[in-house]
């Protein structure tokens, strides 16, 4: 199978949307007010017998917007500390770190044969508020994303596995999961990718999505 035909499989698997993983650490729960400290996008790809991958990550640690609020609770949660001083060197701001992270994501999109990325996240619906949020503070008028669906592996690995924890539903897909790393952007995302790669590939392997496109085939629908 050629690639251009290997790409044109990503397109038709998840309805002409490119699914990209995201994930970020954050000052608090509410996206309007708290700062996003971390964010990380890892996109994926396809090879010729439709198995999903990860491809490329992208992390940033991020400065806080203008009179963002950053509970102490969150910073003790993460781990994250403000005033090192390699942190302060490398941040970007919000606008520069969405455009460094939409960039990829939209050649990513054009060489999949897709019309928009969508979301994957664990609890998918926290990344996407704090991301729909950041592009409005920023004024963005090209979101690549799609602006409310995402696919969400804390339910998916519910239903497969019987695990909504990340750490858990990872050892129960038989991904190695180091908790001291865990709740850096990077790290979870990298975690987060490898576990919808898993399952999206564990139901191709059983017949899943060929099946119901053949019964649709069937059906004429």
């Amino acid at each position: 199978m050629t690639e251009a035909n290997a790409q044109g499989l990503m397109a038709q698997r998840f309805r002409s949307f490119l699914p990209v993983v995201m994930d970020m650490e954050t000052g608090g729960f509410d996206p309007e007010r708290d700062a996003i400290l971390e964010i990380a996008a890892v996109t994926l790809s396809m090879d010729g017998q439709g198995n999903l991958m990860p491809d490329a990550t992208l992390a940033f640690h991020v400065e806080p917007f203008e009179g963002a609020n950053i509970d102490q609770a969150a910073l003790d949660f993460t781990g994250i500390d403000l005033d090192n001083p390699l942190r302060k060197r490398v941040s970007l701001a919000e606008s520069a770190a969405l455009s460094e992270i939409f960039r990829p994501v939209r050649k990513a999109i054009k060489s999949n044969n897709c019309t928009r990325a969508i979301l994957v996240g664990h609890n998918s619906a926290f990344d996407h508020a704090f991301l729909n949020a950041a592009i409005g503070r920023c004024g963005i008028k090209r979101n690549p994303f799609h602006p409310f669906s995402s696919f969400d592996t804390a339910t998916l690995s519910g239903l497969v596995y019987g695990q909504t924890v990340l750490a858990r539903a990872c050892r129960a897909a038989g991904i190695e999961f180091d908790n001291s790393e865990a709740h850096s952007a990077r790290y979870d995302t990298e975690r987060t990718a490898e576990l919808f790669c898993s399952m999206v590939n564990r139901f191709k392997d059983l017949g899943g999505w060929q099946l119901a496109q053949r019964e649709q085939g069937m059906n004429g629908s």
